[in-house]
């Protein structure tokens, strides 16, 4: 049987949309390979999520109780649970922390692995994985040769799409096991309003801002329409705001569904962390900046006329 087995995350206690995204994606794939798809919550309260997963497809939703994140303990259960499940393609988020424990199972499992894909389809009974390569100039697809094969996805990448799974609850006996590090303290930043990578909008502002003082600009849009604030790396060097906001190729990699550049010129840099969104809305005075050649739609005036207006009609049209 060729399954899948997706491992989705929870956030404060709640099941993030890259749960649904990589069940739905794995719905598809499963459907074309002729297997079932089963979905790991790391929780021991795994019945509150069935229902949200089944509706997307999954046809068993299983909850491992791992304890404390360590991407030691993690790959040790994930393992587990694979050698029970034998399945064909793994689907990990491509988050902080599926980074972290992703390439340990892979090594467990002996296995090749694909990080960072941006699309997922199947030929020849095995899944092709799309990637952006040279910092974003440029995607290629990729195979995994090895028996089973493993895939880290980026979030919001993936269309969430209903359908039915049985959606049959399991608790599985995987454990930790010996974890050799363990986590002494954390340290938060506090971040964002909204999460960066989880966002489905953002709104990013760049050096046209001129200054710290005008980022209640920016995010007072990003504010109205629910959407994460970003940042060019410009901004973050000049102390105008924390390094938590930045996006590109030093900071957070997004794919949101619209991004909304504000004085952004579009340095390579800051288009390998933001390229793959679905829509990109580009606002800047110089009508020359590259990221109009990216941009899906653009606007070449005054970011201090223009971001105002939007948010004004906005808030019109959304209350």
């Amino acid at each position: 049987m060729a399954d899948v087995l997706v491992v989705g995350e929870l956030k404060n206690g709640e099941l993030k949309k890259i749960s649904k995204e990589l069940t739905s994606a794995a719905r598809k794939i499963a459907d074309s390979i002729g297997g079932k798809v089963h979905t790991v919550i790391i929780t021991d309260n795994v019945d509150t999520f069935a229902g949200d997963l089944k509706a997307v497809g999954a046809d068993t939703v299983i909850g491992a109780n791992l304890g404390e994140f360590s991407p030691e303990g993690y790959a040790n259960g994930i393992f587990a649970i694979i050698q029970e499940k034998k399945p064909a393609v793994v689907l990990i988020p491509h988050s902080a922390q599926g980074k972290e424990y992703s390439a340990r199972v892979a090594i467990k499992a002996n296995a090749g692995i694909v990080a960072d894909a941006v699309a997922l389809s199947v030929d020849g009974g095995k899944v092709v994985a799309k990637k952006p390569i040279y910092s974003g100039k440029a995607y290629a697809n990729f195979k995994v040769s090895s028996e089973i094969q493993i895939f880290t996805v980026r979030a919001n990448s993936q269309e969430v799409t209903p359908k039915d799974g049985a959606g049959a609850v399991e608790k599985s006996g995987a454990t930790a096991g010996d974890v050799r590090t363990k986590s002494l303290s954390k340290d938060l930043s506090g971040g964002n309003k909204v999460q960066l990578a989880d966002a489905s909008i953002i709104v990013s502002g760049g050096r046209g801002i001129k200054g710290p003082e005008n980022w209640p600009i920016i995010q007072d849009l990003a504010d109205t329409l629910g959407a994460a604030l970003g940042a060019s790396r410009a901004t973050v060097d000049a102390g105008w705001i924390s390094h938590s906001h930045q996006v590109g190729q030093t900071g957070k990699t997004v794919s949101p569904n619209c991004y909304i550049a504000c004085g952004i010129s579009g340095a390579i840099q800051h288009l390998a962390g933001m390229g793959s969104s679905k829509y990109i809305v580009a606002i800047n005075k110089d009508g020359d900046a590259p990221i109009f050649k990216v941009a899906t739609y653009g606007v070449v005036a005054d970011l201090f006329e223009v971001v105002p207006a939007l948010t004004s009609e906005f808030k019109k049209v959304l209350g």
